[in-house]
């Protein structure tokens, strides 16, 4: 009976910890139900597209670098045309003044000459009704029988003074007012003809001026088609930049879903195992009568994360870089920008007004780097010409990340921050905004700039 007994004991024991064993392997401790697990050909797929967009971004790029460079060429190209045509309309004006003075000289000649003129007719005129009214009285002017001819000698005296008048007054009158006469109308004719010079210089004024203005037109019309093609360009990079963030987020997300189900996958074949070892433990129980079978704990493994690293500083290269990298998309307004940060832009007088840089807040491209090499305690003046001589030159192909890059005269038309790697970042020009792009070599200075 009590061996009985203890056999029953040890048999309810053995299937007390069988049942024990297999609670401890049931559903609560099953893994979840499987992630998505995309193929190995969808993951292709999703990146061949995130490629493609990736290389139309590149193409887009290298279109728009070329269509800005263009765009900057016909903007200088307006800017010489409207000094040209400012310059005709000075020399219009300048002709117009010069034929208005020779006409006014020319109505003055001729108002001489015709005095001139009439002075000779009235002299004439006088001198031939004193001849007249000589002969009346019984004289011959100029004879000798004038002499003849007089009753007393007071009548000698008086024909004796006509004959005087005559001959010393009238005669040599006649011939000075012929001579002034002549003068008048030499220099009538040498005022009519200055005139018509004039009127040529001032005719040929107006046609350069048409001209020049006809130039801007067309300089101003192809610059606007220009700065509209490098638009619609720069509309299309940002849609195709759009779709590539997109590309690019679905093969993480594809990459991502695959690496959570190889975690699961690992999860489930640890928890496949464990249940078969903890079933054969429960069998081996059951076939010992004597002894309970034993009970194992699992602990988790102890996973530390990988340390993340920051990124290791460059000094004050770094600090003026990361300044300027602040204001990316930040809109340009010429005259704006200073060692705080953006300001409201000031008028030029053209293109920069068109855009209302004068009242909105942004960076020129100097105002960018006052802004950024002023993190870095160094202060510059607000013009790219001043900057280029502001620190040590050194030759192009020499450049180092942090330089400045110039382009123009003197370095005097603009100025970029050097990222490295053909790389650089810009405030470009109205109607633009702060931003990276590849260097452009056409009409850039041989020196670069380094301050730091």
């Amino acid at each position: 009976m009590t061996t009985r007994r203890a056999v029953a004991r040890l048999a309810v024991s053995g299937v007390v910890a069988v049942v024990l064993a297999l609670s401890t392997a049931g559903p609560g401790s099953a893994a979840p139900p499987p992630p998505p697990n995309p193929s190995d050909s969808e993951i292709d797929q999703s990146r061949a597209d995130a490629d493609a967009k990736a290389a139309r971004v590149g193409e887009l790029t290298g279109r728009l670098t070329a269509a800005e460079a263009r765009l900057q060429e016909l903007t200088d190209d307006v800017a010489a045309k409207m000094e040209a045509a400012n310059k005709a309309r000075v020399d219009l004006e300048a002709a117009q003044a010069e034929a208005a003075k020779a006409a006014a000289d020319a109505a003055s000649a001729g108002v001489e000459a015709d005095a001139a003129g009439k002075a000779v007719e009235d002299s004439r005129r006088d001198l031939d009704e004193f001849a007249a009214a000589s002969y009346q009285q019984g004289s011959t002017i100029g004879s000798i029988s004038a002499y003849f001819g007089a009753k007393s000698p007071e009548d000698l005296l008086a024909r004796a003074q006509l004959l005087e008048a005559v001959s010393g007054s009238s005669l040599n009158a006649m011939d000075t007012i012929e001579r002034s006469r002549t003068e008048k109308a030499n220099k009538d004719a040498a005022a009519r003809a200055a005139l018509d010079v004039a009127n040529d210089k001032q005719a040929a004024a107006d046609e350069a001026k048409r001209n020049a203005d006809a130039a801007q037109i067309i300089a101003v019309r192809a610059q606007q088609d220009q700065a509209g093609q490098a638009a619609v360009l720069r509309d299309d990079k940002a849609a195709v930049e759009a779709e590539l963030a997109q590309a690019l987020g679905a093969v993480d997300g594809l990459t991502a879903q695959r690496a959570q189900y190889d975690d699961w996958a690992a999860a489930k074949q640890r928890e496949d195992d464990d249940n078969a070892r903890r079933a054969a433990e429960a069998a081996a129980a059951a076939s010992a009568p004597v002894y309970s079978a034993p009970v194992y704990e699992d602990s988790e493994p102890d996973y530390s994360p990988e340390p993340v690293y920051a990124p290791s500083g460059g000094g004050g290269v770094e600090t003026a870089i990361a300044r300027a990298m602040a204001y990316l998309g930040t809109r340009y307004s010429w005259g704006g920008g200073n060692y705080n940060g953006p300001t409201v832009g000031i008028r030029d007088g053209g293109v920069g007004d068109s855009y209302g840089d004068y009242y909105s807040v942004g960076f020129d491209c100097s105002g960018l780097m006052m802004y950024a090499f002023a993190g870095a305690g160094v202060y510059i003046p607000h013009y790219s010409g001043y900057q280029y001589t502001s620190g040590r030159q050194v030759p192009l192909a020499q450049a180092e990340r942090g330089d400045m890059l110039f382009w123009g005269p003197g370095g005097g038309t603009h100025v970029a921050l050097y990222l490295g790697d053909g790389m650089m970042i810009e405030a470009p020009y109205s109607g633009s905004s702060v931003r990276i792009s590849p260097v452009r070599y056409g009409g850039i200075m041989p020196y670069a700039t380094r301050l730091l």
